[in-house]
């Protein structure tokens, strides 16, 4: 994935503050990551997906009452005990949120408002002061290039606090690739090893939100996100910057691929193609992750994240 050379970006709002991260919690409001959602919401059922919500907890195994649902029969134990046995159960009042972030340095790239590193640490934040709000376990995966910081979901502001320093962190040691070195070659394995640590953690009933411009995206990550999909629900935050999706740049200028520079050719045609071949990239990732009904949740460099998020998800007008 191509990205402009350094010298291009120069409005951009380079780093993230904790003390911004924290402002955000006033911010996360007007939508949510619950299974009700606005019609219009991306997250609705005739969209992508419907959030199947928390998991179901084990509460007593009684005996069989007409009406019971005969799916939820303990045969076994009706066999042991010689009576129709049922198990019920409860919704668990909390659910694991894991927020994939990444912070690698194909997302050290800007043309306006910010960086795409920070953009994904401020959808980081909304996600994570929603789901803590909503009563939720929250943890998640920070992706960096030569590492990934791992916070365990749980539900207390302290555990929080520790997943925003190290997005923090993370985002004060993004740089962009001045020497010409490969790392982020490397950096891009990361993302499927981030997920690969995520199906560890995952069994079952988590909400997976991967926060991240794909970058390096294979038929691995294909592979891994059907794995999650099947037992989880997940959302793709898909963090763009309109500049680096058409490339619009005069012939002779420097462009960055991974640490390798290419200069823009003189083809009057080539921003277009350019352009097209971007479409159908991104096109042929909504395609797959349609088809595992995983909603994807296209997020702009240029503009409020808040705002964003809250068109989204179906509440364009909320309060703040």
């Amino acid at each position: 994935m191509l990205s402009y050379s350094q010298g291009v970006v120069l409005n951009a709002r380079v780093r993230i503050s904790l003390d911004e991260l924290l402002l955000l919690q006033a911010e996360a409001r007007g939508f949510s990551l619950l299974p009700r959602q606005p019609v219009n919401s991306l997250l609705a059922g005739r969209h992508a997906s419907r959030l199947r919500g928390r998991g179901l907890a084990f509460e007593e195994l009684r005996r069989y009452h007409e009406g019971d649902d005969i799916r939820t029969m303990d045969w076994k134990a009706t066999a042991r005990l010689r009576t129709p046995q049922v198990r019920v159960y409860t919704e668990e009042r909390e659910r694991p949120v894991l927020l994939i972030v990444d912070q690698r340095q194909s997302m050290f790239f800007g043309s306006q408002r910010a960086m795409k590193s920070v953009v994904a640490a401020e959808a980081a934040a909304l996600g994570l002061w929603r789901a803590l709000d909503g009563g939720d376990r929250v943890g998640g995966l920070v992706i960096e290039d030569d590492q990934i910081a791992k916070v365990r979901p749980h539900r207390s502001r302290q555990r929080a606090m520790q997943l925003l320093h190290e997005i923090v962190r993370a985002n004060h040691q993004v740089v962009p690739d001045r020497k010409g070195r490969h790392a982020s070659i490397d950096g891009a394995h990361r993302l499927n090893e981030a997920l690969k640590q995520t199906v560890q953690i995952a069994k079952h009933d988590h909400l997976i939100v991967l926060i991240s411009d794909l970058d390096g995206a294979d038929d691995e990550t294909q592979r891994l996100t059907t794995r999650l999909a099947a037992h989880n629900d997940m959302i793709v935050v898909a963090v763009y910057d309109p500049l680096g999706a058409s490339l619009q740049g005069t012939p002779g200028m420097m462009a960055n691929d991974r640490g390798r520079l290419h200069q823009i050719p003189a083809s009057a045609s080539f921003t277009e193609e350019f352009r097209k071949a971007f479409q159908r990239n991104l096109d042929r990732w909504r395609e797959i992750f349609r088809s595992l009904r995983v909603p994807v949740l296209p997020i702009s460099t240029v503009k409020s994240v808040p705002d964003q998020v809250r068109s989204r998800l179906g509440h364009p007008t909320a309060a703040r």
